[in-house]
């Protein structure tokens, strides 16, 4: 092979590119989902499906996202529980009224709780617990048939599960702990790496993504506690918190072409938090 096949690209331009794509944004009508759903969109999916628990707050998202300039494709909302039995199987046959297939399902959705570790509550855990694993295993598992549809080991399907540095270090202690929480992204980050092995020869690919504090209505409670957003940028490696398009571009690489040889991986978006706090 010459020097010169050696260093061309297939098409370069379209490397990051996702037209024509189908995807379900999980917890898609603020923070971390609507950025990347924003993402997917000007990537060039072709339908986007925000689902979170609240109807006025998935309108309004979807509202954002079809106002967004030269986007070909179209954001719809699809309100669901998804911590409550049958509400997943209810989300996916709201989806197929509009498709026949999915490419993408990024399971975003999730909560946290912080107690003292003598008054952490055994239902707020089991809450936390059951929306951040067992809702996601139930996510993959009943939209797997969609995900199959044009799934190939050419061009595979994707599914893209929301971690957290808590899950990889330790998380919040003290009075405000995140014992859940912390536990239940450890999971979630060993559920997608099983999902990897077993839904990858089937062209379905499974990495998580790990972020660190990103200005949220869920982390803005837990940063004021912890010194506040001025305080953690600074003590951060890279001097700032995360921002939408940290997560966007990363939703989208993991979803492209460029991301297609990633399966079972995490990446950690935190800017060196996590091994800032390791230091002596």
């Amino acid at each position: 092979m010459s020097a010169e096949a050696d260093v061309q690209l297939k098409d370069f331009n379209s490397l990051f590119r996702l037209d024509g794509k189908v995807a379900v944004v999980t917890g898609g009508s603020r923070g971390l989902g609507l950025h990347s759903a924003s993402g997917l969109l000007q990537a060039g999916c072709a339908k986007v499906f925000i689902t979170s628990r609240k109807a006025k707050a998935c309108e309004e998202a979807c509202a954002a996202l079809n106002a967004l300039p030269n986007c070909s494709g179209k954001a719809f909302s699809v309100p669901a529980d998804l911590s409550k039995k049958g509400e997943v199987e209810r989300l996916v046959q709201e989806v197929e009224k509009h498709t026949d297939h999915v490419d993408i399902l990024f399971a975003n959705a999730g909560a946290t709780w912080g107690a003292p570790f003598d008054k952490h509550p055994e239902d707020a855990f089991a809450k936390v617990m059951h929306l951040n694993v067992q809702s996601v295993f139930v996510c993959t598992q009943k939209f797997a048939p969609l995900l199959r549809k044009r799934a190939s080991l050419e061009d595979p399907s994707r599914i893209i599960i929301t971690a957290s540095i808590a899950g990889i270090g330790v998380g919040s202690v003290g009075d405000n702990a995140t014992f859940g929480y912390s536990a239940s992204k450890a999971a979630a980050l060993h559920l997608a790496r099983n999902l990897a092995v077993e839904l990858g020869p089937q062209g379905i690919l499974t990495t998580a993504i790990a972020p660190g504090f990103f200005p949220s209505k869920m982390a803005n409670g837990l940063m004021e506690a912890s010194g506040g957003v001025e305080a953690l940028a600074a003590s951060n490696p890279n001097k700032r918190l995360g921002n939408a398009e940290d997560i966007a571009g990363t939703v989208v690489y993991l979803c492209s072409r460029a991301g297609s040889h990633i399966n079972g991986g995490d990446i950690v978006l935190d800017g060196g938090a996590l091994w800032g706090r390791s230091r002596l």
